[in-house]
């Protein structure tokens, strides 16, 4: 005889965090995970006031969550707030990723870097290794995916900001962190000369604003790849441009965005998604947009 009380367990509670957040797809990807992989969970959106980081966590873990993404402006913060991290966050100085043990401590990690190389190499079919990389920018988009890229074994990757002091800075410390003496230097935009990378890679939130990191128009190599870590309906103003100057391939970072989700999921659920599928549906979600 069954139970009278057959009830459902509720399912498990994960969210993002930032400010804004309203633009967030975050919630439609790991729904789409949850479906394809039969996990019970529900995933939403929580914007967070500045100055209200920490108290906003404690009360979301308090009340039984299981796993917080985070976005800007608090991954610094988020990084503070954890008890433990894994080495690539305690590389990037940046969490994105939080999850309590059986005791309420916090475990920190950053999925961005892995999401990126994946799509490059899984989605996008770019090899890495032995090529010459151009990061553009130093702030935290930047230093978070460093260390995943390092370990792909590029010839070498120039760091190039506005101001040349952080670009010179941050891989002086990734190459005394990571003992890749020489493989990472800094750079500032006007100090790029006659210098070719087969991968460029757009870490800067220029392309918010509709506006082009200020780059020599002949730093692509022949069959250079472009890569913008914005990404939305229509091309960024720095794909457009990349194209203009003979890219062979060009991407935003949609495929980045649900790349480290599906790393995200897996540390909370130990379970890996597919990513493809999810990625095709919120390009045609984003195409479908007014």
């Amino acid at each position: 005889m069954s139970d009278l009380f057959d009830f459902e367990r509720e399912p498990d509670e994960y969210a993002v965090m930032g400010n804004p957040i309203t633009h967030s797809k975050s919630p439609l990807i790991h729904t789409a995970f949850a479906e394809q992989t039969r996990q019970s969970i529900r995933y939403r959106a929580i914007q967070v006031d500045p100055g209200g980081f920490d108290q906003a966590v404690g009360n979301f873990f308090a009340v039984g969550g299981k796993g917080l993404n985070i976005t800007v402006p608090f991954k610094q913060e988020a990084w503070k707030l954890a008890n433990s991290l894994s080495e690539r966050a305690r590389l990037a100085g940046a969490v994105n990723t939080l999850k309590p043990d059986d005791e309420g401590k916090l475990f920190g990690d950053n999925t961005d870097g892995i999401g990126l190389v994946r799509d490059l190499k899984n989605n996008l079919g770019v090899t890495i290794a032995d090529k010459k990389i151009l990061l553009l920018g130093a702030g935290g988009a930047a230093r978070g995916v460093l260390s995943p890229l390092v370990d792909e074994h590029p010839a070498q990757i120039v760091i190039a900001n506005r101001t040349a002091s952080r670009a010179h800075e941050l891989a002086q410390q990734f190459n005394a962190q990571r003992k890749n003496v020489g493989l990472l230097t800094g750079a500032g935009f006007n100090e790029l000369g006659d210098m070719q990378f087969d991968i460029v890679i757009n870490a800067t939130s220029a392309s918010l604003a509709g506006d082009l990191p200020p780059i020599p128009a002949d730093c692509l190599a022949n069959a250079a790849i472009v890569y913008d870590m914005m990404y939305g309906k229509n091309p960024t103003p720095f794909l457009v441009w990349a194209k203009q100057q003979g890219a062979e391939q060009i991407s935003d970072g949609l495929g980045m965005l649900v790349e480290q989700a599906a790393e995200s999921f897996f540390i909370w659920r130990n379970v890996k998604p597919e990513t493809q599928s999810v990625i095709k549906s919120i390009r045609d979600k984003l195409s479908a947009e007014n």
